[in-house]
């Protein structure tokens, strides 16, 4: 019996409680995702030891966020989710992206090798992100808006989970994160695949197709839900990209240096769109996933223009308004992509939502490249104002929206 029989599956064999399986899920996804930033938390390290100049942080973020945006086509081109079973996928894409992040530790003074082994850990992480949405979604029919909440979460948590490791073994050479990093990868996906089959409302997807989002654009909702999306995605990854040089740059101005605070707090900036991710789950419930998403990009945006005074503030505002900056920034990615499935004509969902995923991360290329330029000539503070046009038009676009 394979996973493509779902509801046969389930007949035939028992299975954990729906709670403990998401549970899993989550703990997997974490354990996948957080191959995204391995290569960030020790960018610092290569910087200095192997002289490179301060834009490889850039080309590093740059390097893993292509290889996704690749993955994510070709994986859905070849509909490899749908002609293998989900857990096997997701198994073997922990497996290869691990071995990527894994690879790195044996490198020595070879960036360029460095960067082709982050966008083949990118393409690779395309089978683990959406391939963990699709075994939660074929599990719950109702409450599946939380679970997608703590799903996106996961990821949040997952990406960030690099720069703690960072923190906590300051001490140790570089390449001991990205040891552990990988070896995590390997255990999530064995956890998922022994344990994890595909549920009684698994939907068999329909063949891809790129145009389906001209189709799609024809609907209102899903229209503005899409550039809601779209600016959102000008800020968050370049935000969380250069969160550890926002950071470094503030102790500095206080007269304070350790790297091991950078790397803490920039686990709990990223990370703080988890919890915050769940409570709007729960709040869109009542509210509506549209009035959620517009209240969480107005506040990223009014962040992103209050960038300029982070010199001013005493150490206190400065982290906590890190963290609700780092809350607001990507709480709002599950109502969005709530409000997309809501609305896109039922025949194109699969591709159109492919479709707005990979244009959302090919606009994570232009305002990543833009910040590693104008850190090079101005403070982080002002860099980073540059976000603000994104999320503050994404809650414009929203405006009438009332899903």
């Amino acid at each position: 019996m394979t996973d493509r029989s779902p509801l046969s599956a389930a007949k035939s064999r028992p299975h954990l409680p729906k709670a403990l399986l998401l549970a899993i899920i989550v703990v997997a996804q974490i354990a996948g995702s957080a191959q995204w930033f391995a290569g960030n938390a020790v960018t610092a390290d290569l910087v200095t030891q192997w002289q490179l100049p301060q834009s490889f942080l850039a080309q590093v973020t740059l390097a893993v966020q292509l290889g996704f945006i690749v993955g994510t086509l070709i994986f859905a081109a070849l509909s490899i989710s749908d002609r293998l079973p989900a857990r096997l996928v997701f198994l073997v894409s922990c497996l290869l992206a691990g071995s990527g992040t894994l690879a790195l530790a044996a490198l020595d003074h070879q960036p360029a090798l460095f960067l082709v082994l982050r966008f083949a850990t990118g393409f690779f992480i395309a089978g683990i992100y959406p391939v963990g949405m699709k075994l939660a979604a074929s599990w719950f029919d109702k409450g599946l808006s939380i679970a997608m909440s703590l799903l996106v979460g996961a990821l949040m948590v997952g990406t960030a989970l690099p720069h703690l490791l960072r923190g906590f073994l300051a001490t140790t050479p570089w390449q001991t994160v990205l040891i552990v990093v990988g070896l995590v990868s390997f255990a999530g996906g064995a956890l998922l695949a022994a344990t994890v089959p595909l549920g009684p409302y698994a939907k068999r997807g329909a063949r891809f197709d790129p145009r389906a989002v001209i189709a799609a654009f024809k609907e209102p909702d899903f229209r503005r839900a899409s550039l809601g999306y779209f600016g959102h995605m000008w800020e968050l990854y370049a935000l969380w990209a250069y969160f550890p040089v926002l950071i470094a740059a503030y102790l500095a101005s206080k007269g304070l240096s350790a790297a091991s605070a950078v790397a803490t707090w920039s686990f709990m900036a990223i990370a703080a769109g988890a919890p915050t991710a769940v409570v709007g789950g729960w709040v869109a419930q009542k509210f509506g996933s549209a009035w959620v998403a517009r209240g969480f990009l107005a506040t990223s945006g009014l962040c992103c223009v209050s960038a300029p005074l982070i010199p001013l503030m005493p150490n206190w505002l400065f982290f906590a308004f890190l963290l609700a900056w780092g809350g607001a920034c990507a709480a709002d990615s599950p109502q969005l992509s709530t409000i997309n499935a809501k609305s896109a004509p039922p025949a194109y969902l699969g591709s159109a939502l492919t479709m707005v995923n990979s244009l959302g991360f090919s606009i994570t290329l232009v305002s990543i490249s833009m910040i590693g330029v104008l850190v090079t000539i101005l403070p982080a503070q002002w860099a980073v104002l540059a976000l603000a046009p994104g999320p503050l038009l994404g809650a414009w676009a929203l405006r009438a929206s009332r899903v």
